[in-house]
């Protein structure tokens, strides 16, 4: 239970104090990996790095796939 406590307290921080540039889905991947770790076994520190690393990327894809379609999307003449 201690450690639970200290994995959400460890999350709430960084939901707290993250820099705008860099967390694009870090925050939501770090907790969802934190949890998932916490539950295999004690890993909730090495979950929620993973989960970081795993949500900033895919935030990162859904950005550019956006932006691609919104260039497509404009006239050709402008």
């Amino acid at each position: 239970m201690k450690r639970a406590l200290t994995t959400l307290v460890c999350a709430a921080a960084l939901a707290l104090t993250h820099a705008a540039a860099y967390a694009e889905g870090c925050t939501k991947g770090a907790v969802v990996g934190g949890v998932a770790g916490h539950v295999a076994g004690d890993h909730g520190v090495a979950g929620a790095a993973a989960g970081c690393a795993i949500g900033h990327h895919e935030a990162k894809k859904k950005d550019k796939a956006a932006s691609a379609a919104a260039a497509a999307s404009e006239p050709a003449g402008k």
